[in-house]
């Protein structure tokens, strides 16, 4: 396959773009590592993989069931995302962006912008073994090639589904599943009581937290207790130490 015609070539070059992998339900993950876990961790959801004329393919790797086109270093290098190309990208198909909610653990994504702290926030939720994690309307798209890189992999492992904030904090109300809300007029950690094992913790934006309406729908709102003089946390570094408190109240 020599063309930047090629229809395939083509469809997979228009993957760099939200609008159409919204559309085709497909994304592109690119280098070793990442197209390693797809193919050992979700190979129902790869649906080609495309190498560099010059790149081999692992003999081990289970390949059986899963189109796999060799390009010229050029096209390669048209349908890649990063300044230095790793020879191999996978195509995935999308997991159901939809999820029959029941009660659980979920992680709830207010408008972080940042594509790096997106794929960190996932893959703590990962981390922690979450049963899915849900991105609200003015969030940075969960496939965006920097939060996939950041995610390491995360991705095949739980649910990223994005969802309308304030309609799923009523649903989860509705299933009894107490949602806390991280922000800086919160109660402290020590001062709060987890008495369910099912939960929804909502983070947010970077410079401005969650939104005050989607705040006040929380069951409660927390902060953590800082003895140093910065004002606040990173929001991936906040909702690990969040986690690891609503994790360890729910096991105690």
């Amino acid at each position: 396959m020599v063309s930047l015609q090629n229809e395939k070539v083509k469809l997979w070059k228009k993957l760099k773009t939200r609008k159409w992998r919204e559309r085709e339900q497909m994304y592109l993950i690119e280098g070793p590592h990442l197209a390693q876990e797809a193919v050992f961790s979700a190979k129902e959801h790869v649906h080609s993989i495309l190498i560099d004329e010059a790149f081999h393919l692992p003999a081990d790797w289970p390949l059986d069931s899963i189109e796999v086109f060799q390009v010229t270093h050029k096209i390669f290098t048209e349908l890649s995302q990063t300044e230095t190309p790793q020879g191999i990208i996978a195509v995935c198909d999308m997991k159901s962006s939809s999820l029959a909610l029941k009660p659980g653990r979920f992680l709830l994504v207010d408008g972080v912008q940042d594509p790096g702290n997106l794929g960190t926030l996932i893959r703590t939720a990962d981390a922690f073994g979450l049963d899915a994690i849900y991105l609200g309307d003015g969030c940075v798209d969960g496939y965006n090639a920097k939060t996939l890189r950041s995610a390491q992999g995360s991705h095949f492992h739980l649910p990223v589904i994005h969802k309308n904030l304030f309609t799923l904090a009523d649903e989860m109300k509705q299933l009894n599943i107490p949602l806390y809300g991280s922000s800086l007029q919160g109660d402290e950690l020590h001062q709060v009581k987890v008495s369910s094992p099912h939960y929804g913790l909502v983070v947010g934006n970077e410079g401005n937290g969650a939104s005050p309406e989607l705040l006040a729908q929380m069951n409660r709102q927390v902060k953590i207790p800082m003895a140093g003089r910065a004002e606040s946390l990173n929001v991936a570094v906040a909702s690990g130490i969040l986690l690891y408190w609503l994790e360890s109240a729910r096991l105690a």
